[in-house]
């Protein structure tokens, strides 16, 4: 059966980690990473788990675009992250953010959520499991810097719906995973 999972928290509060363990004792795993390299950390416990597990994993960094055609046949896959691929849209779609109106930010909530509707048709077909992280942004104050404002409320709609449309939500605070969904 397939299943579709987000986790969000605050930076540094063990998503990642989560994932990463979540995953560790399947084979053939797909982290797709949308910054251009994988943490120390993350890579640390990948390659751990790799060894003790007897398992290879397939990473690909850079994902700014069309993230379900780098899928492939891989069962599991790991989005890492929603944040940062929401981020690259808006600065790919609005590079001068004193442009972005309502009609803007409806394409780029459009355009990302399609593609994780994509991925996830990919891995319903493949009837894997698809972990997306994301970063949770209801617990501070509207940021002074619009760029950063936008961010926050173009990536909150977002996360809400992906949060309502996925079989499984996680919570991750102070390393510690509370599923709320």
């Amino acid at each position: 059966m397939s299943k579709n999972i987000l986790i969000t928290g605050g930076s540094s509060s063990g998503k990642s980690r989560w994932a990463v363990t979540n995953f560790s004792a399947c084979d053939y795993v797909l982290y797709l990473r949308v910054a251009k390299a994988v943490d120390a950390d993350t890579l640390k416990r990948i390659e751990y788990g790799n060894r003790q597990n007897m398992v290879e994993w397939d990473i690909v960094t850079d994902v700014t675009d069309e993230p379900a055609e780098k899928i492939g046949d891989h069962k599991f896959v790991i989005f890492d992250s929603l944040y940062a691929y929401t981020k690259s849209c808006i600065a790919e779609m609005c590079p001068d953010i004193s442009m972005l109106d309502e009609d803007k930010s409806k394409a780029i909530e459009r355009r990302v959520i399609e593609d994780v509707e994509k991925m996830r048709d990919k891995i319903e077909e493949l009837d894997g499991s698809m972990i997306i992280i994301t970063l949770e942004t209801g617990f501070s104050v509207t940021p002074s810097d619009p760029s950063q404002a936008a961010l926050r409320r173009i990536l909150g709609i977002i996360n809400q719906r992906i949060a309502n449309t996925s079989n499984e939500v996680y919570f991750s605070a102070s390393g510690i995973q509370f599923k709320i969904k």
